[in-house]
């Protein structure tokens, strides 16, 4: 047994995520953590929401409210909505904990010490209307780069281009609108990754060799553009607080520290936070998880994120990490995500363009959206959500080759035999043949899991069904049981094994889907861990005479009238006339 610590991109606290975030980040961690507990491995799935910065102080005071209460309520409100998708964390913490914020200073402190911290007169940004400096996320203008005329002053979501504010062409403030603006002088902290960029470089080569060409060739364009020593304080009233003891003239200006290095610090804050929470009597050492030679040296640790947050995760992060001159656990495997879009345009809560993951689950159960997202996930390039897609994938695998498998077999058995599983006949070649067959596809299945391969993984699951579906078919209990009863019942017992198979496999995806199939059948003792080889071939976990219920209808068919309202509703286009 392994023990794996995984983690997946914060998500801003400055409102509801859509579904390209949940895809490009927190189900697929969901998914690959649900798959290792059921194989038996220690998980500790790790998140939070990430509340420093600019995007929260401009969103409470949209909202009209104070920045901590604000962040306090979307916290809730992204937790309650990850809990509908069905993301099983271990523990999702907050940004704002007293622990990251020990841990954030105790890092600085130790890049002080060690002389990767300078103290740098600079020439800001200041609005004349607002009275303020502004930090590079309160400036937006055009970007140089790409010509988006949304940039923000630290970085271009657009071209994904690490930006300055002063590189902004007809920069204005955030806050006002107002291109009234001049440069003063301030003071603030600098992390000189510049002095950094051979150890980084040299981590990467030792550790990067097997991550995603995606991930890989990120890190390697920010090395080959070269590291420059960047700006880690910023003139917000929310953040963590630089120390007062290190930096008393700082802290004295009220100068906190800039969200990205205190973000992914969080993960280690959270599980602190994780650790200070046990119950009574339970011990968590959180230290074995991240520090090396408390334990984290047999953890692999696994990082999911889309790809505008790689270059922090694998350079910025890991070079915060070296500097400290600690054994802190880097991460081993950086799985990344392209974007998913909406019918080729970006999602924009603005101009209500996209779904959105509270209104997804108000529309339709987690599983419909865990299974399309995760069997189109944009693993080698950018991806389009369509709702003719999505009700295609939905009506043809879930509800046709899945659901319909499901109560059928259980059905027809029920209405024939009764409320438990008959014996019938002994297995013969069909039944041999089967068992080989799902043996295969499991395997080809488990290959695809453990490389993180999702949307090949979910084609192999699809497999899986429709193995059973085409054993179905060639047996035709319907028509075996006008002659051969018993040869029907063997049939229909077989399949009543699949379906509890399928409930297992299927569980990473669908959890809530599998738990009815899991349930339909009365054995005691019923758990969901993983099917092996020979129980594959077996086909015999679900003996006769087990007691069973017929499940309601697992997935209902999206029909045309839906599609009209959900385009309707979120926007997009409709079929091609």
């Amino acid at each position: 047994m392994a023990r794996h610590l995984i983690t997946s991109a914060l998500p801003y606290i400055n409102g509801i995520k859509h579904l390209g975030n949940m895809v490009g980040s927190m189900l697929p961690a969901d998914v690959y953590a649900r798959y290792l507990r059921q194989r038996g491995h220690e998980v500790l799935y790790i998140c939070a929401t990430d509340e420093h910065g600019t995007p929260a102080e401009l969103a409470a005071k949209e909202a009209g409210l104070p920045v901590a209460e604000f962040c306090s309520q979307q916290h809730d409100a992204q937790k309650a909505v990850y809990d509908g998708f069905g993301l099983d964390f271990d523990f999702f913490g907050r940004s704002s904990s007293e622990q990251n914020i020990e841990i954030t200073q105790h890092f600085a402190r130790r890049l002080m010490e060690n002389g990767f911290i300078e103290e740098r007169a600079i020439r800001q940004v200041f609005s004349l209307a607002d009275d303020r400096f502004l930090p590079d996320r309160y400036i937006v203008g055009t970007c140089p780069h790409c010509g988006y005329d949304k940039a923000r002053g630290d970085q271009c979501e657009n071209c994904t281009r690490v930006l300055e504010p002063t590189d902004l062409i007809e920069p204005r403030s955030a806050i006002s609108g107002s291109s009234d603006l001049e440069i003063r002088e301030t003071k603030h902290l600098f992390l000189l990754q510049s002095k950094l960029a051979g150890e980084v470089e040299a981590w990467i080569d030792e550790t990067g060799g097997d991550w995603p060409t995606l991930a890989s060739s990120i890190a390697r364009k920010w090395l080959t553009e070269g590291l420059h020593d960047r700006s880690i304080t910023r003139d917000l009233d929310w953040g963590v607080p630089v120390p007062a003891d290190t930096w008393p003239e700082l802290a004295a200006e009220g100068k906190v520290f800039y969200v990205w290095f205190d973000a992914p610090i969080e993960y280690i804050g959270a599980t602190k936070e994780w650790a200070d929470r046990a119950a009574e009597g339970e011990i968590r050492d959180w230290k074995s998880w991240w520090y090396e030679g408390a334990g984290a040296e047999n953890v692999r640790y696994t990082e999911f994120m889309a790809k505008d947050n790689v270059p922090f995760h694998t350079v910025m992060f890991p070079a915060i990490q070296l500097a400290t001159r600690e054994p802190w656990k880097k991460v081993d495997y950086v799985k990344a995500f392209n974007w998913l879009n909406y019918y080729g345009g970006k999602f924009s809560t603005s101009q209500k363009r996209g779904v959105f993951t509270d209104a997804a689950l108000e529309l339709l159960p987690a599983d419909y959206w865990r299974y399309f997202l995760i069997a189109n996930a944009p693993e080698s390039d950018d991806t389009s959500f369509s709702w003719e897609l999505f009700s295609s994938v939905v009506n043809k695998d879930l509800a046709d080759t899945l659901g319909n498998f499901v109560n059928r077999v259980l059905s027809f058995s029920r209405k024939r035999f009764g409320d438990e599983v008959p014996a019938g006949a002994v297995a013969g070649e069909a039944e041999r043949k089967l068992g080989a067959e799902i043996a295969g596809l499991l395997a080809e299945y488990e290959e695809h899991m453990e490389a993180m391969a999702f949307r090949k993984a979910a084609q192999s699951l699809r497999a899986l069904w429709s193995a059973g579906n085409s054993y179905l078919e060639e047996k035709a209990p319907w028509l075996e049981i006008k002659s051969d009863p018993d040869a029907a019942a063997l049939t229909l017992r077989t399949a009543m094994n699949l379906i509890h198979l399928y409930a297992v496999v299927s569980e990473p995806f669908i959890p809530a889907s599998a738990r009815l199939m899991r349930d339909a059948f009365r054995l005691t003792d019923d758990t969901a861990v993983w099917v092996t080889a020979d129980e594959a071939r077996a086909l015999s976990s679900v003996p006769a005479g087990t007691g069973f219920t017929v499940p309601p209808v697992l997935f209902a068919k999206i029909t045309e009238d839906d599609l009209a309202a959900y385009r309707e509703r979120f926007g997009g286009e409709g079929p091609a006339a």
